[in-house]
């Protein structure tokens, strides 16, 4: 197959960048071209006629050998579908095609900007050196020097933290990350090639090996030399590796195959390249996600996260690690891009660091940290600023013998009630500082009075509807019989509050196609009535007194019902359904019992009957890259919009469960939950000996979950910063409160911060999150979460004290909300240029000077450009073939809430190898990066990205490990698409599915395992989440983007 026909849908790389005013915009090294010939392999993709221009003098690029495999189903009929990857349908469907494609011989140049070292450098200035002899150079790289100490031993492959990052180039060709690679070279130096000399480390970034560049009319011959390796100033006397751990290095792996024959490398003369062997940029040499996250476990895992001290940024999500609350908030509630903010917004705006805090509420914390302590003032209720209504906080300044407090968010001097008054010690400390948790603790709880209530009347508990949809496709799949037997367990385990023995919630049941049934429960019947309401558009409730029933008390009825509702619709044959007024009938309900609530409702086909918010089938592949794109992210009509307000107002929740078939418009439907604070849960072509376990996992754990009903939030800031934008699954009617009809410990509301005055370093600044919410049991409660954050007046502070996970969070839901409003290519070009405007920013203000050659990042954004690809390579900005428009627009609104540990697996999955460690080791195994030239054919590896959980095994694997997880003799026996692993007895199996349960455990939906086999046409699905690798839709592979990021950075300093 000719990688060069048949191009994907071009992205934005494909294209001519948007000019920066007084830049010069040029071919894609950043020069004019050469009159080499017009390379057919657009930028990144397919043929680009904006791009179609010659390779810059010195670099060319051979396209890629393989790429990711394209993701999801193209929903047709279910019988026919491709495998569909969110909504996980019939795995024995996959993309036909298992061919790989094959590196052309001779291969055209791909222009590209020379990526010069990846090298970080120190902030102090320190000139390079004469270029050393071929012999000091051989030295050199025998015992690396770093700072002029001591020359240790190679450093691993991935950096730790120390100085900023910069990275050797290979100036040669780059072949993609996906596909097989070369052997390691070695040989000597070209001649006139030169290092600098070594930079010295700094704390700030990260030290690699200095640059191997060519001096300007040097002609490559000879063999080149071999990449350089990546350092880290603090981390000496381990073996380069291949997979970001430490040990032996490596060989190449037998079936990865040979250097490709024939392709184009350059030389740096301007004319016709000259034909050299390739060399390339070592995957090794650029900074490796696994090698950041595990130099964190290994540096902070075992201490407690104590956060007493204002600014301190915290481990990263990846990490595990106890927190003691000592006055700021737990990262599990509030993360921050930042943790030292510029003081002006002149500096903001050079930076161009997104300043925001993904703050998740309610989240839930391992058994070892303590809830938040709950505090009643009584009948007074909480102490609050006068002026900006902020509530009492370690932060507040008690003045005048206590007698006084100044507030820390507007500096107002306010009175302390009688009753709340205490002495101050000799440091100006209330002396009851440490027995109140408001004076002492960043999270509590306050009780509300009934001012903060309703109507000024306390709340009724909570109340559950379940709405089944009986229509032909639900009944016939067996979704009703499955689901009516569930609850009959499940409802004894509805969430309830602290010691009490059963929950307070109360529970309804309506069924539905085209009319509704309402049912009595009522625990004086000794059979359920039904009652059908068939005016869906004048939607009333028919009955009041026993829709609503405690459980125990009306429990025989309910059986009952269960029994019964399978059998009733057991013959249906209306196919019909609708769906808006099926929301209406639940609200009304919660309305005229006067209580919040939540409905869950199950359904499965897009709602064509008569009736308010009918809908049409709109889904359009043509409109893929086109600016018409943004229509199928938005709802068809506005109704739904208004209905969502409505249930706003009452506290009414919406969990939506799916199960289509083929396209429901999950954009529209989901807006309803999405406004109100809920989830929708899709399982594409669902058949219950396939879906069920995945289904009954998400939902057991759906209604069991704690929840915060009728909620309100509002984050209040010192002077010198508001908050103006807001991210997540909420309703806003003003500009300050966020309005959640429900929020679960799983959900996050992303925050973002701009300046409206100047900070000062010495007071810092200061949030408080506040959440007005009713809990399970009807008690009506304000949870409030503090962080106090530094100030800097140097570049150098922020980008010192950044956190990239919490960025890349940030960037992805700004982005997936601008397709709503913008063409996907513009929001794709939007976020590279701000990324590279963050990186020229550091390069220009606080990495020393050096040759622009190098690629110097920051060393707390070293992983920044490989996120941001993982990003922009997902389905929603630049979609597969095979991705339907409702997976697109269901991961959209799934991403909108996700927490920083979600993002962070979401876009870069984890790929573990079970058998290379020992099987007595139960340990979690170590990570390696997720790219196809990491796997080898003689083990199995697990990859997860919070949603999907598939097992490769490769072709080569021992028979005894396939006998003792598979229970078969050999790997063809292995049934490709298998999602259980058989139970047996050995240590291996055991291993394997314990991992397995611990791993789902971990995630807030239950993935669904696939088991893939090398060569097998599922591999394409499952290459897909091998992010490092050059994706079949078009997008880059990790050297490629940053190849590119760093001629957009060079670009910027010009």
């Amino acid at each position: 197959m000719n990688v060069n026909q048949s191009a994907p849908p071009v992205p934005p790389f494909g294209q001519p960048q948007p000019v920066y005013p007084g830049y010069h915009q040029s071919s894609y090294g950043g020069q004019p071209g050469s009159t080499a010939a017009p390379t057919p392999y657009g930028a990144y993709n397919g043929p680009v006629p904006g791009y179609q221009q010659t390779p810059p003098p010195g670099v060319s690029r051979a396209p890629a050998s393989s790429g990711a495999p394209p993701t999801s189903t193209a929903q047709g009929p279910c019988g026919q579908t491709a495998y569909g990857q969110f909504g996980q349908g019939d795995v024995q469907n996959g993309p036909s095609s298992g061919v790989q494609m094959q590196r052309l011989p001779g291969s055209q140049p791909f222009a590209s900007a020379p990526l010069a070292p990846v090298v970080s450098q120190p902030a102090v200035l320190q000139p390079y050196g004469p270029p050393p002899t071929s012999a000091q150079v051989t030295a050199q790289l025998a015992g690396m020097q770093i700072s002029g100490a001591v020359a240790p031993a190679p450093p691993p492959s991935g950096l730790g933290y120390g100085p900023p990052t910069s990275l050797a180039s290979a100036s040669g060709s780059f072949p993609n990350s996906g596909g097989p690679r070369m052997p390691p070279m070695t040989g000597p130096l070209l001649p006139g090639q030169s290092f600098g000399g070594p930079p010295v480390s700094q704390p700030n970034h990260v030290s690699s090996p200095p640059p191997q560049t060519l001096p300007p009319g040097t002609q490559m011959t000879g063999p080149p030399g071999p990449p350089p390796p990546m350092h880290s100033a603090q981390q000496p006397g381990y073996q380069l590796q291949q997979n970001g751990s430490f040990g032996p290095a490596r060989g190449p792996q037998s079936n990865y195959g040979s250097p490709y024959p024939g392709a184009a490398t350059f030389g740096s003369q301007p004319g016709p390249p000259q034909p050299l062997p390739p060399k390339r940029l070592d995957p090794d040499a650029i900074p490796s996600p696994i090698q950041v996250i595990e130099d964190d476990r290994n540096n902070r895992g075992s201490e407690p996260f104590v956060t007493g001290l204002r600014g301190q940024v915290p481990p990263l999500v990846t990490t595990n690690f106890l927190v003691k609350d000592q006055g700021n908030a737990s990262p599990r509630y509030i993360r921050c891009t930042s943790y030292n903010i510029p003081c002006t917004s002149d500096m903001a705006k050079q930076a161009q660091v997104p300043l925001a805090a993904v703050i998740k509420p309610l989240a839930r914390l391992p058994p070892e940290e303590a809830s938040p302590y709950v505090v009643d003032h009584g009948e007074s209720g909480p102490l609050r600023c006068n002026r900006c209504k902020a509530y009492m906080c370690p932060f507040m300044q008690f003045v005048e013998g206590g007698r006084r407090f100044q507030c820390c968010f507007c500096s107002c001097i306010n009175d302390v009630p009688p009753q709340y008054f205490q002495h101050l010690d000799h440091t100006g400390k209330r002396v009851d500082a440490y027995d109140r948790p408001e004076l002492s603790l960043g999270s509590y709880e306050f009780l509300a009075t009934v001012d903060y209530c309703k109507n000024n009347k306390f709340p009724v508990p909570p109340a559950f509807i379940f709405m089944i949809d009986v229509s032909y496709n639900a009944v016939r799949s067996g979704l009703v019989r499955l689901l009516c037997e569930e609850l009959k367990s499940l409802l004894d385990f509805l969430p309830r509050e602290g010691g009490a023995e059963e929950s307070a919630i109360r529970v309804g049941f309506v069924t539905y196609n085209k009319v509704l049934h309402f049912y009595n429960v009522k625990s004086s019947l000794a059979q359920p009535q039904m009652m059908v309401v068939s005016d869906v558009g004048d939607m009333f409730v028919p009955l009041l007194d026993g829709f609503l029933v405690n459980v125990n008390e009306s429990r025989a009825v309910i059986t009952s019902l269960l029994d019964q509702i399978p059998e009733m619709f057991a013959d249906t044959r209306e196919t019909e359904t609708v769906f808006a007024p099926v929301i209406q009938a639940g609200m009304e309900a919660l309305k005229a019992a006067e209580c919040a609530g939540k409905l869950f409702l199950f359904h499965t086909s897009l709602p064509i009957a008569e009736a308010p918010g009918k809908l049409k089938n709109r889904d359009d592949r043509k409109l893929i890259n086109t600016d018409k794109e943004k229509t199928l992210f938005q709802p068809q009509s506005g109704a739904y919009q208004t209905l969502a307000k409505e249930c706003v107002a009452q506290g009414c929740c919406v969990d939506l469960f799916l199960f289509p078939n083929q396209y429901v418009d999950v954009a529209t439907l989901s807006v309803v939950p999405q406004l109100t604070g809920g989830s929708v849960y899709k399982y594409a072509c669902f058949q219950v000996e396939n879906d069920q376990e995945r289904f009954l996992s998400d939902l057991r754990r759906d209604v069991q979950k704690v929840v915060g009903f009728d909620a309100v939030m509002r984050v209040r800031t010192s002077t010198g910063i508001r908050a103006v934008d807001f991210f997540g699954a909420f309703y806003m009617s003003n500009t300050t409160d966020v309005e959640l009809a429900g929020l679960d410990g799983d959900k996050t509301v992303t925050v973002e911060f701009k300046h409206d005055d100047r900070l000062n370093e010495e007071n810092g600044a200061l949030l408080q999150c506040a959440l007005l919410y009713t809990s399970c049991a009807g008690q009506r409660r304000l949870r409030i979460h503090n962080l106090a954050l530094n100030c800097c007046t140097q570049l150098a502070d922020l980008y010192r004290n950044c956190e990239t996970d919490t960025l890349i969070n940030y960037m992805a839901k700004f982005a997936y909300r601008g397709v709503l409003s913008s063409p996907v290519k513009t929001v794709r070009d939007t976020l590279i240029t701000q990324c590279a405007q963050i990186l020229a920013c550091y390069r220009k203000n606080c990495a020393s000077p050096s040759s622009a050659g190098q690629l110097i990042l920051p060393e707390c954004m070293k992983l920044l450009p490989v996120y941001l690809n993982c990003v922009l390579k997902s389905e929603v900005l630049q979609p597969g073939a095979e991705v339907t428009t409702d997976d697109r627009a269901y991961v959209r609104q799934l991403v909108t809430s996700m927490d920083v540990a979600e993002t962070n697996v979401f876009f870069y999955p984890r790929l573990l190898p079970l058998t290379k460690s020992p099987i007595e080791n139960t340990t979690e195994p170590p990570a390696v990066r997720a790219s196809e030239e990491r796997l080898s054919n003689g083990d199995i590896y697990l990859l997860e990205n919070g949603l999907n959980l598939f097992l490769w095994v490769g072709a080569s694997v021992q028979q005894g490990v396939v006998q003792s997880l598979f229970g078969v003799s050999s790997f063809s026996q292995i049934t490709s698409g298998l999602s259980v692993l058989p139970v047996l007895d050995n240590l291996l199996s055991k291993k394997v599915r314990s991992l397995i349960d611990s791993l789902r455990a971990q995630r807030s939906r239950y993935m669904k395992l696939i088991v893939v086999k090398q060569e097998d046409k599922l591999e394409m699905l499952f290459k897909h989440f091998l992010v490092e690798d050059k994706s079949l839709s078009g997008g880059a592979s990790y050297v490629d983007f940053l190849c590119h990021m760093h001629k957009e950075i060079r670009q910027l300093l010009s």
